[in-house]
């Protein structure tokens, strides 16, 4: 509603079939949320949005909010059980479903995982043409945006469950906005204003991109180009509208230097989040595009940034800056114990900006939140200028005979080799060692001899007992939604 009466005539959204502004934006919000409640939803109930990026998907997005529900959006790569077993534990009112992704839904009482299906809205239930001001004030003359506490339960992100059973991860209206104002001090030192555009492929389901690309142009008046999925027509397409500002993963600008000729003249800032960024990548790009990306870091569970490096484009790529404004930051050992500047150890942040909890799960958010401290379970080292520089998931550590193997430190050496685009490494149990190094690599074609050659890349780089017993080869690794190696799925081929 601020960003209406701020800039209605402003533009909005973009995708490939029309513009949208501020005021258009509102009112389809006002149409659509009164549609939620003629189902009876209620300040509380629990709310889906499970649909592709789109110009609806804002829509839904923010009609959620205002009848005071809680938002939940669902990743649209979800296994069906996956998709089942959030909807047994969010138990929601009501789904917001885009009509190409409605079958998905329906199997989930086809196939006898749900006993029974919410109330379910499509983008075909609306008439769009009706969302003007004259015609909305005629029919809902009394509405008013359901006001709740700013430490109430506003939107349930639900984790991908890479280890375990997916979370849901708690967060406020105060969270949300902390985490904002956090961010936006951060990128307006980058130069950015109002009226920026800024380039949307990364999912909308995920917290980052609904940070980047939901709210924060919210604030500044920006027009959001919406890509519906990572495809390169799509994006080449997107491209034509000239965004000002790209957020992306790893993954992402990876494919762009694949693409070699993409468009980027007009964006001023690239920022990449959601995973490590590759030296190799980052590299690459800079030869391509002769440009240059700031590496963030961030996590759902902090609402989700927590830093960026704006300024150093120089440092190695986990060299993640100096978090936000507000967010404290220490590094400790397993014992909790403060370790020496440079010193790996864990990475705990406090701030405005920590989830209130996980839903319906106090055991395990006992475990990673304490006296307003967050357990990142992330691996890091801070320097005596307070840089911040991310070394690897603590479950991702490979202990071998008592020293620990970072992941991360091997896979960017496997990514110097020409050919290898894609790196991952994992530990496989063995008896006498405790784990050994696994390295999975997918090159551009397949190459003979090449173990040998990646072993001898190793054997110049690292430390006899980081160097990977076996070399797996295939044609691609798997990532989930947000470009991450999804090592819980390379398991099953060693």
């Amino acid at each position: 509603q601020r960003a209406y009466q701020r800039f209605p005539d402003y533009v909005a959204l973009i995708d490939d079939r029309k513009a949208v502004t501020y005021r258009e934006l509102y009112f389809r919000a006002i149409l659509l949320s009164q549609r939620f409640l003629a189902l009876g939803v209620k300040p509380g109930d629990r709310v889906f949005i499970y649909a592709e990026n789109s110009c609806e998907f804002f829509v839904a997005y923010f009609a959620i909010l205002h009848v005071g529900a809680v938002l939940v959006p669902i990743n649209i790569f979800l296994h069906v059980k996956e998709l089942a077993f959030i909807v047994n534990d969010a138990q929601p009112h009501a789904i917001f479903v885009t009509s190409s992704l409605r079958g998905n839904i329906d199997a989930l009482v086809e196939h006898n995982l749900v006993p029974a299906l919410p109330h379910i809205l499509t983008e075909n239930d609306i008439d769009w043409t009706m969302a003007v001001p004259r015609l909305v004030e005629e029919r809902f003359p009394h509405f008013t945006i359901k006001e709740s506490g700013p430490d109430e339960l506003s939107v349930l992100l639900y984790t991908s469950g890479t280890t375990g059973v997916p979370k849901g991860v708690m967060l406020s209206s105060r969270i949300i906005i902390a985490n904002l104002e956090q961010t936006a001090t951060r990128f307006m030192l980058c130069g950015l204003a109002k009226k920026e555009r800024v380039f949307c492929v990364l999912p909308l389901f995920h917290a980052f991109a609904q940070h980047t690309c939901i709210w924060l142009p919210m604030v500044m008046g920006s027009a959001v180009i919406v890509i519906q999925k990572i495809e390169r027509k799509l994006i080449l397409d997107g491209l034509k509208h000239k965004p000002t500002v790209f957020f992306g993963f790893p993954a992402l600008f990876g494919l762009l230097c694949i693409m070699k000729t993409a468009p980027l003249d007009t964006i001023k800032l690239f920022v990449s989040g959601a995973d490590m960024l590759p030296d190799k990548i980052r590299i690459a790009f800079a030869m391509v595009y002769g440009r240059k990306i700031c590496s963030g870091y961030g996590l759902t569970e902090a609402a989700p940034v927590v830093a960026v490096n704006h300024q150093n484009f120089d440092a190695a790529t986990n060299v993640v800056g100096r978090p936000l404004l507000g967010i404290n930051y220490k590094i400790c050992d397993e014992r909790g114990n403060l370790v020496k500047d440079g010193q790996i150890g864990l990475l705990w942040i406090s701030g405005g900006n920590i989830m209130l909890g996980y839903y319906k799960a106090e055991s395990a958010t006992e475990q990673i939140l304490r006296d307003g401290w967050l357990n990142t379970g992330d691996l890091a080292t801070i320097d005596s200028t307070g840089m911040l520089a991310i070394q690897g998931r603590v479950k991702d550590v490979i202990i071998h005979k008592g020293f620990n193997i970072y992941p991360a430190e091997v896979e960017n050496i496997l990514l110097k080799y020409p050919s290898v685009i894609k790196a991952a490494v994992i530990g496989r149990d063995e008896p006498m060692a405790g784990q050994v190094p696994i390295a999975f690599v997918a090159t551009r074609v397949p190459e003979e001899g090449l173990e040998d050659r990646l072993r001898e890349l190793c054997a110049h780089n690292l430390a006899a007992y980081k160097i990977p017993r076996k070399f797996i080869c295939l044609e691609d690794l798997p990532l989930n939604a947000t470009g991450k190696v999804d090592k819980k799925k390379l398991s099953h081929f060693q």
